[in-house]
């Protein structure tokens, strides 16, 4: 009898490592998804990885997609990209100790369409999940992975729930004795019940405030809202961002601050997490912060320094810090720590992503790269880790 090759331990196995790059997705970052996905796809050797494409449409199917499809991911006339459902439906099942992948189509016989019986690809070695936001980013995905035996990149199902719900991301890392800043949740249960005890909670923040929703990504449905808009200005800022969540966090906003990011990695031997050098946004855009158009569909409305132009010790904190978030919500493979640096040198955690923008251009792979990590490397890195990483309870 014949059983499939543990690659965990076997990277030279005898044949390409296959990966189920898994992209779309239900969510408003469907398009980043899919903008991401074209990059990792250009940038992954064929000689050593045979990749599968695993697309989820807006309506939530899954669709095996094809290498054509895959090339021509990318932004035209300022549009994201997005799947069609033109495509057969891709199935993942458990096989063995791992998981396989097998394709359905739609065929017609006498003018009926019906479906076509499973045809088997082959096994999954590891799956690549660039799917952002809800039911992608915050373990949802990821406990499907678990159950099906499918190791897979990134963080696990705790860690990718807490990295997502910016609420409870920040009880985390307050407790873990890391510097966060002043918010405010309102829940959709808090909204309803009492509004004016909502925004008298907002209130107590001091202004300018952003308003976000709470396990959005991509700076999807936030709004900077200043003092004097007064309670007008911040109603229609929390209907905006419960367009896209029911819950709601507002984060007082730091005048003057510089925005840092920072990216880590597991080690490979199992180590302390590493640090990359660290990066600065400077924008320019109209909202004044780093909102969607700034991020991904640029017209001079942003600088990225990569490295910052920052004090060595500024940079070696925020290092240290980044290691630490990285190590509070359990994280494990990549993720991407974002701060602030104070007007008054106070360096604050704004937030963790545990499955950051990966195109080329974005800043991770960028600030690998700035530290020795070229972006084919930096995803055999990640594709390694993976590969070594049981599933279950680790």
């Amino acid at each position: 009898m014949t059983t499939e090759p543990d690659l965990g331990t076997r990277p030279d196995a005898g044949r390409r490592v296959r990966v189920a790059l898994v992209f779309g997705g239900v969510s408003s970052e469907h398009g980043v998804s899919c903008l991401t996905a074209g990059g990792v796809f250009a940038a992954l050797d064929a000689d050593r990885y045979e990749v599968l494409g695993v697309g989820i449409t807006p309506t939530g199917r899954w669709v095996l997609v094809d290498e054509d499809v895959l090339r021509s991911l990318e932004v035209v006339d300022g549009r994201l990209p997005e799947l069609s459902e033109d495509a057969p439906d891709a199935i993942l099942m458990t096989h063995g100790p791992g998981s396989r992948l097998a394709v359905q189509d739609t065929v017609s016989y006498g003018g009926v369409d019906s479906r076509s019986a499973l045809s088997w690809l082959g096994p999954v070695d590891v799956a690549l999940s660039l799917l952002h936001g809800p039911f992608g980013e915050d373990g949802t995905i990821q406990g499907l992975f678990e159950m099906m035996g499918t190791r897979y990149v990134g963080a696990g199902v705790l860690a990718s729930a807490v990295g997502m719900d910016k609420h409870f991301m920040k009880l985390v890392l307050s407790a873990s004795g890391l510097p966060v800043g002043p918010f405010v949740t309102i829940t959709p249960a808090g909204w309803a019940r009492d509004r004016s005890a909502c925004l008298d909670a907002v209130a107590t923040l001091r202004f300018p405030v952003f308003v976000k929703p709470a396990r959005g990504g991509s700076s999807l449905g936030i709004s900077r809202v200043e003092a004097a808009d007064g309670d007008t200005a911040l109603e229609a800022a929390i209907a905006l961002a419960q367009r896209y969540d029911p819950k709601v966090v507002v984060e007082e906003g730091f005048v003057d601050a510089r925005e840092l990011e920072c990216g880590v990695l597991s080690d490979v031997d199992g180590g302390a997490p590493l640090a990359s050098e660290i990066a600065e946004i400077r924008v320019h855009s109209a909202s004044g912060f780093y909102d969607f158009e700034a991020k991904y569909l640029p017209e001079e409305q942003v600088d990225l320094d990569v490295p910052a132009r920052v004090d060595p010790a500024v940079a070696d904190e925020v290092r240290a810090l980044a290691v630490r978030t990285f190590e509070a919500v359990g994280c494990e493979g990549l993720a991407r720590v974002d701060v602030f640096l104070t007007h008054d040198h106070r360096v604050v955690v704004n937030e963790i992503n545990t499955m950051p923008g990966f195109t080329a251009h974005s800043m991770f792979p960028r600030m690998w790269a700035a530290s020795g990590l070229a972006y084919p490397e930096l995803l055999d890195r990640l594709i390694t880790l993976a590969l070594r990483r049981p599933v279950g309870l680790r």
